[in-house]
């Protein structure tokens, strides 16, 4: 399937690495210039140098520090003067297994919660308030915000709270954005696949969806590769779950 992707210009934030890899090479597959961006310079640079090998697209490396405004700023645009504009943003920064690992009210550190909150939710909201002016003036573009499934899951409270942030957020971007021709939608991984997943995790994810096995990051990103395209057009402000399905839960 042609997703009408060839040209356009993608910022992956959490690119480096995990889901925000998978969904940097799969955009540079289906001909977008991409440029990644997360946090550590060295594993930056040897992702980018990885995907260059692999693609004739653009591929550009930028750190940043999506807590820090500044940072998020210069990011968009160093990005938009790499690739001469921008049409997709990504959001996919965050600290992998969270700051906030407390699952009981009197175990949440109020600094871990806040730096957890900064960095997903109000960093996707930094990261798309620098990269609107540059969607809207095409007149048309796409934000897709990576959430998750803790969403739907009690357990672990600060965990569940960032990824209600997503959806919150995507929804209110996607009510304000949309009528001027620039699409928002988050997607829910559940357990997924990557380069730091083990034995023991792809069993336990196996056994907790429909699917009977863990959902790769590939899987992943070429979902996104097609929220992000001109064909998801119908789809604004809404919250996809990708987990393999969730025995006896009905959502509507």
């Amino acid at each position: 399937m042609d997703l009408h992707l060839t040209g356009k210009r993608a910022l992956v934030t959490g690119g480096s690495r995990g889901i925000g890899k998978a969904i940097a090479r799969r955009l540079l597959q289906e001909g977008v210039d991409v440029v990644i961006a997360a946090r550590d310079p060295a594993r930056l640079d040897a992702t980018a140098a990885e995907l260059r090998g692999a693609t004739t697209r653009r591929v550009a490396a930028i750190a940043v520090d999506t807590a820090d405004r500044d940072s998020v700023d210069a990011l968009v645009a160093g990005a938009v003067e790499a690739l001469g504009g921008l049409d997709i943003l990504v959001n996919a920064a965050a600290l992998p297994g969270d700051v906030s690992t407390a699952t009981r009210l009197a175990d949440i550190d109020d600094a871990d919660a806040l730096l957890d909150l900064d960095i997903k939710v109000i960093g996707y909201l930094r990261t798309a308030r620098a990269a609107a002016p540059h969607l809207l003036k095409n007149g048309w573009g796409r934000i897709v915000n990576i959430g998750g499934l803790a969403i739907y899951k009690t357990g672990r409270p600060i965990a569940t709270l960032r990824n209600v942030g997503v959806a919150a957020i995507t929804k209110n971007l996607g009510d304000e954005l949309g009528p001027q021709g620039v699409g928002v939608v988050a997607v829910h991984p559940g357990a997924t696949r990557t380069e730091r997943t083990d034995g023991a995790a792809e069993a336990r994810a196996a056994s907790g969806n429909t699917i009977g096995r863990i959902v790769d990051a590939d899987e992943i990103a070429a979902l996104v590769a097609f929220l992000a395209s001109p064909l998801a057009d119908a789809l604004n402000g809404e919250a996809l779950s990708a987990g393999g399905g969730s025995a006896g839960v009905i959502r509507y």
